[in-house]
């Protein structure tokens, strides 16, 4: 079906607004567009939502972070408004900075009661260096005991701390409760609640933020930011329409970001962002944020425009893949009992999908057939597709992740990548001092008003694993952003100090009895009554070398010992190991099953006496 739904920007391009949203977990963003959403009708047509475009999915709900760019859009007086959520994460740094640059201004959302939080100040920095001016929405102001002058006064800081310039820190400061629907210049009409919509919010962001720039008039030019895919169409390029005018079925120029060869295409779909819903659209004009469809092989950065046009835009950077693991299909004696999808053709025909809309992965062969080199950007690039991929049925196993190295005038060299973080002044010698046994560079440090912000430049392999220490440190409060630098001549070791594991010796079921016997020995990962196999990472040991126990031993009964006195066992609290926490626990011999059920961690060669006979890889 076909909407006209646009017909209004295609004669105005001043009619368009481009904004990207910027906001800390649970300071009430999606709530706030859903009563954008409400009073504009963009949900009328939609009813088969049940929640807005921007509320995450499962796994962003549950990390708490943004990981991939949204888009939605809403008619409101006579404009469209374009609304672009972002992530946070310095593993989607590049896409940040991407999608950024499709608008001319950001709504940074700030809870009432806390204030700016860490997550806020990596996408805002962003938005600065783009020259964006932000709007200030303070949410959830019918909170109890907020402080919202304190608030103000935060956020006041925190943009002189990330070198706002005098415009951007004139900023427009917008009360508001989502949940209500109450958006007001005023706070105290706010509170009394005698605005009861987000008008006074959208009268703002017309006056505030810049209309899309453009030529309408101009032969058409488009450039991919970001990618979306589906079954049906393949792959489709996402971007801001800069100049012209596009319909269906018109011939244009593909240009090649990296050879510059220039190819005819023929543009087979147009879509819009109307509300929660893609649609389709039969033309498009400069200043509007649109998704094509029918040039597959296009990538992020391609220019694609009129026919008369020949030259490329500048390229956009895609960070490169610094980090590299194996999956590979589970021979563990579980295979094939919880995961739907186990074949090596199914993980392969699953990681060349994802290659469609990550720009940011790279999937190479191996030696083996079951076997995929996977190289992405960081521990958490990789660990939210493994998890992706585990939760759609997957099941593998994936080798400890190293770093992807290159030979350049036959020495070997190593990705570095430049570590800004922006820690309270007292964590400040504690990161320092760790990040000295991981071969780091300090290159500048500054200190205002209790937070120090500390460059560094340092391996890649470096920061494997450092994320959980980091956390600890800074008690929370700290923020770290790292972007790849260059490739540098590798440097020396880099010791790993980590305690050796507990083996299972046996397969069975795990008992108390047994639990209880080997607690001396370290922590266990499991709990009584678990399946476990031979060969199997129960646990860390207390000692520098690997323990093997039995762990499905059973007590020999006789008339002095009962079954029954098992319940009198008192077992200490496992310790349960995330995904990204065990992808960077494991050592070159072991290995991460995942299945839609367990994560679990194994020695590569099962049987010990095969172990000793298996020469293990070289630390890297």
């Amino acid at each position: 079906m076909t909407y006209n739904y646009f017909a209004l920007s295609q004669s105005n391009i001043s009619h368009i607004r481009n904004l990207a949203i910027i906001a800390h977990v649970d300071h009430g963003k999606t709530t706030l567009l859903d009563a954008i959403l409400n009073h504009t009708g963009s949900l009328e047509n939609h009813k088969e939502y049940d929640s807005c475009i921007m509320d995450s999915n499962p796994l962003e709900k549950e990390r708490g972070i943004t990981i991939s760019s949204k888009n939605t859009s809403v008619k409101y007086a006579d404009h469209i408004v374009n609304i672009i959520d972002t992530p946070g994460h310095s593993d989607f740094g590049g896409e940040v900075e991407r999608v950024l640059g499709m608008v001319q201004g950001c709504l940074l959302l700030v809870d009432a009661f806390e204030g700016p939080m860490p997550q806020t100040r990596f996408v805002l920095k962003k938005a600065f260096d783009q020259g964006l001016k932000p709007i200030v929405v303070i949410n959830k102001i019918d909170k109890p005991n907020t402080t919202i002058d304190r608030v103000i006064d935060n956020v006041l800081e925190l943009f002189i701390d990330l070198g706002a310039t005098d415009e951007q820190i004139d900023f427009p400061i917008i009360y508001a409760s989502g949940i209500k629907g109450i958006t007001s210049l005023d706070l105290e009409a706010a509170l009394a609640g005698t605005e009861s919509d987000i008008k006074p919010l959208m009268d703002v962001i017309l006056k505030t933020v810049p209309p899309a720039p453009g030529n309408i008039d101009a032969p058409f030019l488009f450039q991919a930011v970001s990618l979306d895919a589906n079954d049906y169409m393949g792959r489709m390029q996402i971007g801001r329409i800069l100049n012209g005018t596009v319909k269906v079925n018109d011939q244009v120029n593909w240009i090649d970001a990296v050879d510059k060869a220039v190819v005819k295409k023929k543009i087979a779909r147009i879509y819009g962002f109307n509300g929660l819903a893609k649609v389709e659209i039969e033309e498009a004009s400069a200043g509007m944020i649109i998704m094509l469809a029918g040039i597959e092989d296009a990538n992020i950065g391609d220019t694609i425009c009129d026919l008369g046009l020949t030259e490329a835009l500048p390229s956009i950077k895609i960070d490169e893949p610094t980090l590299e693991m194996v999956f590979s299909v589970n021979d563990s004696p579980f295979a094939g009992l919880e995961g739907k999808f186990v074949t090596s053709r199914q993980i392969k025909d699953r990681l060349e999908k994802e290659l469609t809309i990550n720009v940011a992965l790279r999937v190479e062969d191996t030696d083996r057939t079951d076997s995929f080199a996977v190289a992405g950007r960081g521990e958490l690039h990789l660990g939210i597709l493994i998890e992706t991929m585990r939760r759609e049925g997957f099941e593998m196993q994936v080798s400890k992740p190293h770093i992807v190295k290159k030979e350049v005038n036959g020495a070997i060299h190593e990705p570095f990548e430049e570590l800004v973080i922006d820690v309270p002044e007292e964590s400040a010698g504690a990161c320092i001092e760790a990040l000295g046994k991981r071969k780091m560079e300090m290159v500048a440090m500054n200190t205002i008003q209790g937070r120090s912000v500390v460059t560094f430049h340092i391996p890649t392999r470096g920061l494997i694993g450092f994320n959980n220490d980091f956390v600890k440190m800074t008690k929370g409060e700290g923020i770290m952003n790292h972007s790849f630098l260059e490739y540098r001549l590798a440097v020396g070791e880099m010791n790993r100090i980590r305690p050796g594991v507990l083996i299972n010796l046996e397969s069975g079921k795990v008992t108390p009895y047994a639990l209880a016997q080997f607690s001396d020995r370290g922590i266990f990962f499991i709990e009584p009554g678990i399946e476990v196999y031979k060969g199997m990472v129960v646990g860390e040991a207390n000692r520098p070398q690997d323990i093997t126990i039995n762990l499905t031993k059973e007590k020999q009964l006789t008339n002095m010992r009962t079954s029954g006195s098992d319940t009198l066992v008192h077992l200490k609290t496992p310790r349960k190991m995330l995904l990204e926490e065990a992808l960077v626990y494991i050592n070159d011999d072991e290995l991460v099953e995942v299945t839609p059920l367990n994560i679990r961690l194994r020695k590569t060669v099962l049987d010990k006496k095969e172990a000793r006979a298996t020469k293990p890889k070289g630390q890297q």
